[in-house]
């Protein structure tokens, strides 16, 4: 393999998760930028059209981002290797599913536990109960590799997978709350949802974490509907949520209104719909675009099909989507 190309990754990947401050952050974004024009033919053949080659790129806010479409319709990989691992997408009989190559396994482990560790500690301290049916019933998923891997680090045998909403859920999480043991019950919407329908629980000491998506199952609510539901009848202050998709390898996590918080390595940048070259004010609607630094291996700047709006503090909501794609695993809900 390219020596140069070796020792360009070597050095990305020493950085990726350092603390930095916003100078070091916009620094390790462009060169990654570069390496990336670099060494991924297709963003490389992108940005070329669009006139955007790294001598004319000084800041992140002018990199070009590659529609997240394109991790269906294409090969999105910088440099040549055999994957190690091969994330997909959820879809329906027929649908078009995304696919993320992996590089390297440990890039995206490290990825997901300093961002959970960042915003919630170590995750040794916790019960983890998933409740991911959907996801359970397939191959490939990013979301139940992260799962397994946080079930592997909790030191308490009552983690784990769960399938339906049944006693064996229940008495689980009861179990650990008459312990003392800190419970993260995280699950799709849908299963959630059904939980919740089933009556009324008393997770006051829990966390109840959903990672969005009714998948087709049912008629949508909008997020603050949903929210509503679960803390009435979980018997919770806030619900929170994770925003993260195959495309990516990290996540960004709300712990209540729905203000999600990324990590250092991540960029969230909003563009507006009608003009996919142009930002929005702070505050104002527009398409969510995703600097992934963790994304070394295959296009860290991705043009989402999310719909949010960002506040002056950094937090940012997901209001939607803002055309008529079919719907992603991890995207979240309608908007009011």
């Amino acid at each position: 393999m390219d020596q140069a190309y070796l020792q360009h990754r070597a050095r990305l990947r020493q950085r990726v998760f350092l603390p930095a401050t916003e100078q070091e952050r916009d620094a390790y974004f462009l060169d990654l930028f570069a390496f990336q024009y670099t060494y991924n033919p297709l963003y490389r053949q992108f940005c070329d059209l669009l006139g955007k080659t790294p001598d004319k790129v000084q800041q992140r806010q002018a990199i070009p981002f590659l529609p997240v479409s394109f991790f269906k319709t294409h090969t999105v990989q910088s440099g040549s290797w055999e994957p190690v691992l091969r994330f997909s997408s959820s879809g329906t009989a027929g649908m078009q599913t995304s696919s993320h190559l992996l590089y390297e396994e440990t890039l995206y482990t490290d990825s997901f536990l300093h961002a959970f560790t960042r915003f919630y500690g170590d995750p040794a301290g916790f019960a983890f109960f998933f409740l991911l049916p959907s996801y359970m019933e397939r191959e490939g998923s990013s979301l139940i590799y992260m799962c397994e891997q946080l079930r592997l680090r909790s030191r308490f045998e009552q983690s784990g997978f769960y399938l339906h909403t049944g006693e064996a859920l229940l008495n689980a999480i009861d179990t650990c709350k008459k312990q003392g043991i800190l419970v993260l019950l995280l699950g799709v919407s849908f299963a959630l949802l059904d939980l919740a329908e089933s009556g009324q629980f008393n997770f006051s000491d829990c966390i109840v974490m959903e990672t969005g998506g009714m998948k087709g199952r049912r008629t949508e609510p909008t997020r603050a509907e949903l929210h509503e539901i679960y803390c009435r009848q979980f018997n919770v202050r806030h619900i929170h949520s994770e925003y993260g998709m195959t495309e990516l390898l990290s996540q960004a996590y709300s712990k209540g209104e729905g203000l999600f918080e990324a990590p250092p390595w991540m960029d969230i940048q909003i563009f507006d719909t009608d003009d996919p070259f142009s930002a929005t004010a702070s505050g104002k609607t527009g398409a969510i675009h995703v600097i992934d630094g963790a994304n070394i291996d295959t296009c860290a700047f991705i043009a989402t099909q999310d719909l949010g709006k960002k506040h002056a503090d950094g937090r940012f909501e997901v209001l939607g989507r803002f055309d008529h794609s079919d719907v992603r695993g991890c995207s979240l809900l309608i908007a009011e």
